[in-house]
């Protein structure tokens, strides 16, 4: 069915709820907090969206907006992905969730240096950061779709700890690369393609001879990054994991 923006409160008409209307018009939501929209609405979204990540890198909730609104093509891949691999299907069976709610930190501090749980810890702390303020979907107009979005920002943390990056602009960049050979969401080549324009000289510099295509190739190296069980993998070292999924070791 179809997805709209407007909702109207239920009444009776002609003997029918207002329920029954909505879902014989095909105008209801797909799961919480979901926004239905026209084709229209989404590409204004997109366009505001693109303008304001690009102004200001760091609003992330107009970087997530962008990536809903223009994620129709990368995201049915990336779930036919997830579909075709084994691990891949039961995440999407059982879909879990990296949240505050659903680690233990104090187990994962607990686990020796160089683990992944250990080091995606020492990541959140360092640069204090915190898996709860990715934002939950709302204008992914497929429930399925809406959860692979979601399970790609929660493991965001996760690929800057295989990467070795930091939070700053320049590790967001490579990330951004990485992810964009890896997705092909428009966002993160948006992100891998402008994001350097507020970059030094010097960072350029490093960006361009070392560090982007280095991304590049571990990108078009790796398996795909959904693939992976994380929750599962906490006490596999970091470069043991990257090894698996192919991702070289940073320069």
């Amino acid at each position: 069915g179809r997805a709209c923006l407007s909702h109207t409160e239920p009444r009776a008409r002609d003997g029918r709820s207002g329920e029954e209307e909505e879902e014989e018009e095909g105008c209801y939501q797909l799961y919480p907090g979901h926004i239905p929209t026209s084709p229209l609405q989404k590409a204004l979204l997109a366009a505001g969206s693109a303008f304001m990540a690009l102004y200001d890198p760091y609003r992330h909730d107009m970087v997530a907006v962008l990536g809903e609104t223009t994620g129709c093509l990368a995201l049915p891949n990336l779930r036919d992905k997830m579909k075709h691999h084994p691990e891949g299907y039961r995440i999407l069976q059982e879909r879990p969730r990296i949240r505050l709610s659903t680690l233990d930190m104090a187990r994962l501090r607990g686990l020796p240096d160089g683990s992944l749980g250990r080091e995606y810890v020492r990541f959140l702390e360092d640069n204090k950061v915190s898996p709860d303020t990715r934002m939950p979907p709302k204008f992914v107009d497929d429930e399925e779709l809406a959860y692979v979005i979601q399970r790609y920002r929660e493991v965001h943390d996760l690929m800057h700890t295989l990467l070795g990056m930091p939070t700053n602009m320049l590790g967001e960049v490579v990330v951004k690369w990485f992810e964009a050979i890896q997705t092909g969401l428009p966002m993160c080549v948006l992100g891998a393609v402008f994001g350097p324009v507020r970059l030094s000289a010097r960072k350029l510099q490093v960006l361009a001879t070392k560090l982007a295509p280095w991304a590049i190739r571990s990108g078009r190296n790796a398996s795909c990054i959904l693939n992976v069980y994380y929750e599962q993998r906490w006490e596999q070292s970091v470069e043991s994991l990257r090894e698996e999924i192919g991702i070289f070791p940073p320069p």
